[in-house]
């Protein structure tokens, strides 16, 4: 048991990278005019960052539908995070599911543009969680 948290900081840390990463894409996907492939990865970058949150619990999932309720019961519910975070999680998700699955409808640039910025904003908080709470 003495590993688990070195273990834990890693996962913490891999999910954040993932995040990262996930922001770099959308930002890449925007540029070239992909819009919906941009909202997608906004919305990846917001699910590895609640995941590296859940994992400071042991409480990771890979479940959507599990990840965003696990997030809120945890962290927004009792107030750590505010719940703006909760809100931008679910509007996210849902332009993800657009974007995915509903082929006649198109995202627009602007929809696009504030699904990433909402994204950084979101991992930007956590980050700040996470440092505050020692984790990064």
């Amino acid at each position: 048991m003495a590993e688990e948290p070195c273990v834990r900081h890693r996962e913490v840390a891999l999910y954040v990278d993932r995040a990262h990463q996930m922001l770099v894409v959308a930002e890449c996907n925007l540029n070239d005019g992909f819009y919906a492939s941009a909202v997608n990865r906004a919305y990846y970058a917001i699910f590895h960052a609640a995941n590296a949150m859940l994992a400071t619990r042991g409480l990771a999932r890979s479940k959507h539908s599990g990840v965003i309720s696990t997030f809120r019961q945890h962290f927004v519910k009792p107030g750590l995070i505010e719940t703006d975070y909760s809100e931008v999680y679910g509007r996210l998700m849902d332009h993800r599911n657009v974007s995915d699955y509903e082929v006649e409808l198109l995202i627009e640039n602007r929809q696009a543009y504030a699904d990433l910025h909402d994204a950084r904003r979101f991992t930007q908080r956590v980050e700040q969680w996470l440092k505050q709470e020692g984790w990064l």
